[in-house]
């Protein structure tokens, strides 16, 4: 039963109480879900990290990197938003969401056994698909186990473990590589963090009784059966931000061949382009929980708004200085940084606007909206980097996200909007 207090919320996980959120919001179930957030990108991470050198082995460029990454973004949109309307029907959202973490960590792993491309696309979209499914599951689970008071840290320690993962897994590529390890032989290595992900949301998490609520929203006896007017006004900012948004695996792309000029030894400026991605997601790491901690003292708006124009402002020296070395460190560390504002408050933010009863299908329409804007953006990005046109690529990624980050700030000035933050 939801319980309020002067400085506490009392929830239930599964039987157990759990009182004083501020003291031990930590439980079973975030630290399960966090570390499975951390081993599951662990494992596909060290794949991303050398799949653009892997397809350069097989004599594949950045146009059929970016049909890969664009395929499988269209393939996740689609996968996160068919987990959402699972987690709106089933009432027990763990087996699904382990059941799509498995799929990611076996698909993942085949990639090391093809060369084609037509297997390649196959196997990359079939991860994606059990990495998209979950992901609207994950966050249902992740929201019910902390009060809303928490929802920014929550999801800030959720993103801060992805990025973890996403750090450990570059940085064991690089090191597989510098000692002389196939990329094949890398790739088939992600099978063993990718099961321990599985089973680590299977087994250490705990799914709270259908029948508790925590919310003011969830507590009225005649809750909404339609999705807040503000929910999708919020959503559609998003939308045209993410068009803007393309992946991350470009950075990889670009740091290769300056590192490649200067370095001299291919495996030594490989090495050091995927360090230079690790780069960027331990900065994303060091600062999704400060973020989302501040976003828990009523700044969600504003911060979200200011990472976006970060965002804009990454996209707009990436279109001007992507060939300098020097610029390009810093363009890492910025979309580190606007990177964890993102994926922090996004999520915070959809859980404080969405009912209970609607917020697995919320969360899967919100990260449905993302993917399908990650894939138009890395399909046009790989096509023009590969027609030598990096100034149009990005520029028309800063212009796209600029028209969102206004639409957004828009938004929050004349929407009048009400956050049910204590």
């Amino acid at each position: 039963m939801a319980k309020k207090e002067a400085d506490s919320v009392t929830i239930t996980d599964g039987s157990v109480p759990l009182r004083s959120p501020r003291a031990h919001w930590i439980t079973p179930t975030v630290a399960g879900i966090v570390l499975a957030t951390f081993l599951s990108d662990l494992s596909h991470e060290m794949c991303t990290a050398v799949l653009p050198l892997y397809l350069s082995t097989l004599g594949l460029g950045p146009a059929a990197l970016g049909l890969i990454e664009g395929i499988a973004d269209f393939l996740v949109s689609l996968s996160k938003l068919l987990g959402g309307i699972v987690g709106h029907h089933v009432r027990r959202k763990r087996p699904w969401a382990s059941l799509g973490y498995l799929v990611t960590a076996v698909a993942t792993w085949g990639i090391g056994l093809v060369n084609g491309l037509a297997a390649l696309l196959t196997l990359r979209g079939t991860a994606w698909i059990g990495r998209g499914f979950r992901g609207p599951l994950r966050d249902h689970l992740l929201a019910d186990a902390v009060a809303p008071t928490h929802y920014g840290r929550a999801y800030g320690l959720e993103r801060a473990g992805d990025m973890l993962g996403a750090v450990a897994g570059p940085l064991a590529a690089a090191l597989f590589v510098w000692a002389g390890v196939e990329f094949r032989t890398v790739i088939l290595w992600t099978l063993a963090p990718g099961l321990l992900a599985a089973g680590s949301l299977f087994f250490f998490t705990r799914e709270r009784d259908a029948t508790i609520s925590l919310t003011p929203q969830d507590a009225d006896p005649k809750p909404r059966r339609s999705f807040p007017r503000l929910f999708w006004m919020f959503l559609a900012g998003v939308f045209l931000f993410g068009l803007g948004d393309f992946s991350r695996t470009f950075l990889i792309w670009l740091a290769a061949k300056p590192f490649a000029e200067s370095s001299g030894p291919a495996a030594d400026s490989i090495s050091a382009a995927v360090l230079l991605y690790t780069l960027h997601n331990l900065v994303s790491a060091a600062v999704a929980y400060p973020i989302g901690r501040l976003g828990d003292r009523g700044h969600k708006r504003q911060i979200l708004i200011g990472g976006y124009g970060l965002g804009v402002g990454t996209n707009v020296f990436l279109a001007l200085f992507s060939q300098s070395l020097g610029w390009l460190v810093a363009i890492v560390v910025l979309s580190g940084i606007y990177i964890a504002v993102e994926e922090t408050l996004e999520k915070a933010i959809a859980a404080e606007l969405l009912p209970g009863e609607l917020r697995s299908l919320g969360f899967g329409i919100l990260a449905c909206a993302n993917a399908v804007g990650d894939m138009a953006s890395s399909f046009w990005v790989g096509f023009l980097l590969d027609a030598h046109q990096p100034g149009w690529a990005f520029g028309m990624a800063a212009a796209v996200g600029a028209a969102g980050t206004l639409w957004l700030a828009c938004v929050w000035k004349f929407a009048g909007v009400r956050y049910r933050q204590k």
